[in-house]
């Protein structure tokens, strides 16, 4: 049996006559750039985060530029920032040229918020929260900090579509809640999509200019922009997925509860979810100290995985100007060794689940 990593596939045929009815309502309309679909989708968006506006953009990495962008963050500020992230977190940051600051991660693979307060200085500014592999972070402690230094809060919500903390949706507690649509997250599209969430009607409208040219009025620039606009054909097939999210989603549960309950071997480390949070399984990271003979065991099995993430930011040759040396972040390090992504997607079935387990519990 063989048994990818994650599928997109079985997401399309469970709703193939919706979307591609989508599909062809689209094409037919003539209207691709700005219309009715994405207005549509940001309203229903908003309602399914609880925020009060939600602006469609071109990509996640997108939300998270300009979102840092508006909130004037840029030269000769820090913003702190889990360092286990994936590396567009980062580049949120710095494309606006701030420092990012990094902080280790906890058990629970969030930012560990007992060691943020030791890292604000006089020149940070903001706390970006990632709500990694689908897990909410501890949001209490973070916007409490955040008020008592007067610090703007973003959330990087690629992988949390409906991850609540204490019964509120990841994207909602800060200035600015960044999500990706790209097709493998829990909400994905079928190209590259992302949004904002936000609860400041101005912040909103200045989301909305600057995805466009800098442009509200056609033609009439009030600043210098981008082009990154969700576009009509997205939008309306994330109207369809989003009509089943909330079933989805108890769906990669499900998955995640059979992986937990039935998984067992020493060797393996299974993930946790904090108290008052809940986690949309967007991956399910396991660890192992011998993670490449692991691997080349699942290889012979023909059972894939991903590592979520081999490079830590902080050592990647694209940040090495920042000056970091390998075992400035063990914690972060120590992850990017031993995690491990197995498969989780909607439509896996009992038989692929089943044997997916009995290979990690076989495994000597």
């Amino acid at each position: 049996m063989k048994i990818m990593p994650n599928r997109m596939d079985r997401g399309f045929f469970k709703y193939q006559e919706e979307f591609e009815q989508k599909a062809l309502e689209v094409l037919r309309s003539g209207w691709y750039v700005l219309g009715k679909e994405v207005s549509s989708f940001e309203q229903e968006f908003a309602d399914y985060t609880g925020a009060k506006y939600c602006v469609g953009l071109a990509s996640g990495l997108d939300a998270l530029w300009i979102a840092f962008r508006l909130l004037g963050i840029g030269r000769g500020d820090e913003v702190i920032v889990q360092g286990n992230t994936y590396i567009a977190s980062v580049m949120g940051i710095t494309i606006n040229g701030a420092t990012p600051v990094f902080v280790e991660p906890d058990s629970y693979f969030g930012i560990d918020v007992d060691q943020i307060e030791a890292k604000i200085t006089e020149k940070t500014k903001a706390i970006l929260v990632v709500h990694l592999y689908g897990v909410a972070s501890q949001m209490d402690k973070i916007v409490s900090l955040c008020n008592k230094y007067q610090l703007k809060l973003v959330e990087d919500c690629a992988q949390s579509h409906g991850a609540c903390f204490d019964g509120k949706m990841t994207g909602t507690f800060g200035d600015v809640g960044c999500f990706s649509f790209y097709p493998s997250k829990n909400l994905g599209a079928f190209g590259d999509a992302g949004a904002v969430v936000v609860n400041d009607e101005q912040l909103a409208n200045e989301f909305k200019i600057i995805r466009n040219y800098g442009s509200e009025k056609r033609y009439y620039n009030k600043v210098v922009g981008a082009n990154s606009r969700l576009d009509e054909l997205q939008a309306g097939l994330l109207r369809v997925r989003l009509k089943y999210l909330k079933e989805l989603t108890e769906e990669r549960i499900a998955i995640a509860d059979k992986y937990t309950r039935e998984i067992n071997n020493p060797q393996i480390q299974l993930p946790g979810v904090p108290d008052k949070s809940t986690c949309v399984w967007h991956q399910y990271v396991i660890r192992c100290e011998e993670r490449e003979r692991l691997i080349d065991y699942l290889n012979e099995k023909e059972i894939g995985t991903i590592i979520h993430y081999p490079i830590p930011p902080h050592l990647s040759e694209a940040y090495g100007y920042l000056g970091h040396q390998k075992g400035f972040l063990p914690i972060t390090e120590h992850y990017a060794q031993t995690v491990l992504s197995i498969p989780m997607y909607n439509g896996m079935t009992k038989e692929e689940q089943d044997y997916v387990i009995n290979a990690l519990n076989d495994f000597a």
